[in-house]
């Protein structure tokens, strides 16, 4: 589905907009309320984004294919009613569901943390999928690992798929794991440019430990007593997740033993653990860039499942079917279906 147009909600530094545009995607719209965060998306997309999605209204928004978005995660007014759609208002969410039901794109893309799944003892995502079946989408959701698609950092995000319901895609795989082999220690900068970021102090302290190359943080010793932001980590295995906010001697990066030396990441570090190309602009200061990079998404884990989507759009118009799309042999190549059993799909009906 090349030429396709998306809209990037809560777009933040752009990452789902560089993951869309790799499939053949156009942006015809993009918002993000967070000033930083907007100079960095100017600088390195040539827009503005516009600001505060709430005051947008729907019909002045362009009409699009894909509606993305990383919402933030936020309590619903539920009290056990779990009235779906009415149920969202006064929350970000419910901006999404008000453009969805005006605009009816094809698919919507959307992202959040792994806890959405325990959010509110489960009944925000429950809220949230009875919502978009309301709408019209059939819809799929899954947790995946960015460790485990080529980006060495350990990032658990719930990724959910929508498609509408008379495009007549009743099942949708998500994109089988790649393991690719790529540590910390392939992400660094030079030295010259990271000597600000050394952490020295008198109450580290390491353990014996094994630092065989592993697809996960491999922990190594501790600053203090070893809270958050105080934890040491060996380059030959992931970064911990990277974080908008978070204090501790190493906070929103986690501490790394390079060159005999224990540091934090630098920006440009957090920018390739999370995937982005190293022509990407960083124009804001480090502490701006830290919560940029912290709240992104891990670009290369969107772009694996956008290109799934478009594996299975093309298919449902190429064959015109109405009522349900029945995924043939000749397909599973193309469409990365897994044969494993444990990466198999997750079907909300």
């Amino acid at each position: 589905m090349r030429g396709f147009r998306f809209i990037d909600l809560f777009a933040g530094i752009g990452g789902f907009r560089l993951a869309m545009q790799a499939q053949g995607g156009s942006c015809v719209f993009s918002s993000e309320w967070d000033s930083q965060a907007q100079i960095t998306y100017k600088a390195n997309f040539g827009e503005n984004p516009e600001g505060d999605i709430t005051k947008i209204k729907e019909e002045d928004i362009p009409k699009h294919d894909i509606l993305c978005g990383g919402f933030p995660c936020q309590a619903f007014s539920i009290s056990g009613k779990q009235r779906g759609f009415k149920d969202t208002r006064g929350t970000l969410f419910f901006d999404i569901a008000r453009i969805v039901d005006y605009h009816k794109p094809k698919v919507l893309f959307l992202e959040n943390v792994k806890n959405l799944t325990k959010h509110y003892h489960g009944n925000t995502l429950k809220i949230i999928l009875k919502t978009l079946d309301e709408l019209g989408y059939n819809t799929f959701w899954k947790v995946l690992c960015a460790s485990h698609y080529g980006v060495p950092q350990a990032r658990e995000r719930i990724y959910i798929v929508c498609f509408r319901k008379d495009l007549g895609i009743k099942k949708f795989n998500f994109p089988s794991p790649s393991f690719k082999k790529i540590y910390v220690k392939e992400i660094l900068e030079n030295n010259d440019k990271t000597n600000n970021l050394i952490i020295e102090r008198n109450d580290i302290k390491f353990w014996k430990r094994d630092e065989s190359p592993k697809l996960k943080p491999i922990q190594i010793g501790i600053i203090n007593k070893g809270g958050q932001g105080e934890r040491i980590y060996s380059i030959n295995g992931h970064a911990i997740t990277l974080s908008a906010y978070g204090g501790g001697a190493a906070g929103k990066t986690g501490a790394y033993f390079v060159n005999n030396k224990v540091r934090k990441l630098s920006p440009r570090e957090c920018a390739r653990a999370q995937g982005y190309p190293d022509s990407f602009k960083i124009p804001v200061s480090r502490s701006q860039a830290y919560k940029q990079f912290g709240n992104s998404v891990a670009v290369p884990v969107v772009e694996a499942i956008a290109k799934q989507i478009t594996e299975y759009l093309n298919y449902a118009e190429k064959t015109k079917v109405a009522q349900e799309v029945k995924i043939e042999q000749p397909l599973l190549e193309p469409l990365m279906i897994s044969k494993d059993a444990s990466i198999q799909m997750k079907i909300m009906n």
